[in-house]
C-alpha cells in the first residue's frame, strides 16, 4: 500500500511539476513577445531620430560615424536585452525562474492557489530530500496536488493581452512612412 502511495506521488507530483513547466515556458513566451514589439518600435524610432539628426545637421564624417556606431551599439543592447535573454530562457539557457517564484507570479493570478501550491512544492522537495517514505506526507502531496489540478497555471498568462502594444509599434511605422513619403532623400 506505500508503495502505491509513492508511485502516485510520482506520477501526481510529475503531473504538477510539468504544468509549472509549462507555465514558465510561457512566461518567457510572454516576455518574447513583449520583448519584440519592444525591440522593434525603439529601434525605428532611434533610427528615425539619428536619420533626422543627420538630414537636418549635416554632419561631418567623424560625427556621422558616432552616431552609427551608437545605433548600432544601442540597437544591439535593446535586441539583447528584450529577445536575446527571453529567447535563450525561454530554451533553458542560463538561469530561469525557479518553481517556488513561478508559484509567486501564479499565486498573484489565483490568490486561493498561492499557499497550496509553495506548500506543495515545498512538501514535495521534503519528501525528495530526505528520502522519507512518510505515508502521512505522500497523502499530504496527493490531497493537495488532487486540490491544485484543475487549476489551469498557464492561463495566468495572458499572451494576446500583448496586442495593446502593438499601437505603440504603430506610431514609428507611420512616421517612418511619412517621412518616406514627403522626401524619400531624408531615408
Amino acid at each position: 500500500h506505500l508503495r502505491a502511495s509513492v508511485d502516485l506521488k510520482i506520477i501526481v507530483g510529475n503531473n504538477l511539476i510539468h504544468k509549472l513547466d509549462e507555465f514558465i515556458r510561457k512566461y518567457y513566451k510572454n516576455q518574447l513577445i513583449k520583448g519584440v514589439i519592444y525591440s522593434f518600435t525603439a529601434v525605428l524610432l532611434f533610427f528615425i531620430s539619428i536619420i533626422l539628426l543627420e538630414y537636418f545637421g549635416n554632419f561631418s564624417s567623424g560625427t556621422r560615424q558616432v552616431l552609427f556606431y551608437s545605433f548600432i551599439g544601442i540597437s544591439l543592447a535593446i535586441v539583447v536585452n528584450y529577445i536575446a535573454i527571453p529567447l535563450f530562457k525561454l530554451n533553458k539557457l542560463g538561469k530561469v525562474i525557479n518553481y517556488e517564484t513561478a508559484a509567486n507570479i501564479i499565486g498573484e493570478h489565483f490568490a486561493n492557489v498561492k499557499d497550496k501550491l509553495l506548500n506543495t512544492l515545498q512538501l514535495i522537495s521534503v519528501s525528495e530530500n530526505s528520502g522519507a517514505q512518510n505515508e502521512l506526507l505522500v497523502a499530504s502531496i496527493n490531497q493537495k496536488i488532487t486540490e491544485l489540478n484543475p487549476v489551469p497555471f498557464s492561463s495566468a498568462i495572458d499572451i494576446k493581452g500583448n496586442k495593446k502594444y502593438l499601437k505603440y509599434a504603430i506610431i514609428p511605422v507611420l512616421l517612418f512612412l511619412f517621412l518616406f513619403l514627403i522626401n524619400a532623400n531624408i531615408i
